[in-house]
């Protein structure tokens, strides 16, 4: 699915026009690359969450020559998909996960003196 699909969409699904749904998809868009630039997250629960992450400057090697060079630091954004996501995405993988979480134990009393 591409932006204008995205667009046309929103549009049917909450009976918008397709200018207004493009206005609040940039207004979306817009909010999270403002926050994720200033170096704040954005989390929204069951989907995901947007943030910013720091590669630290390394040193790299030129194929072609065989020459090291030094690769500058950089700051690039990240997204973690929410655990609803995830289990929407592959449902078996969600039903191993929670097959394989043992059950809480029940916490041990304090012994008494």
């Amino acid at each position: 699915m591409n932006k204008t699909e995205l667009i046309e969409h929103l549009a049917s699904k909450h009976e918008l026009t397709k200018a207004e749904a493009g206005r609040i998809l940039e207004t979306l868009l817009d909010a999270v690359v403002t926050t994720v630039k200033k170096g704040g997250a954005v989390s929204i629960p069951g989907f995901g969450s947007f943030k910013q992450h720091a590669r630290a400057a390394r040193t790299g090697v030129n194929p072609s020559t065989g020459d090291k060079i030094k690769i500058a630091a950089a700051k690039l954004p990240k997204f973690t998909p929410g655990a609803g996501f995830k289990a929407a995405v592959d449902p078996k993988a969600a039903a191993r996960k929670a097959a394989a979480k043992p059950a809480a134990k029940p916490a041990k009393k304090a012994a008494k003196k």
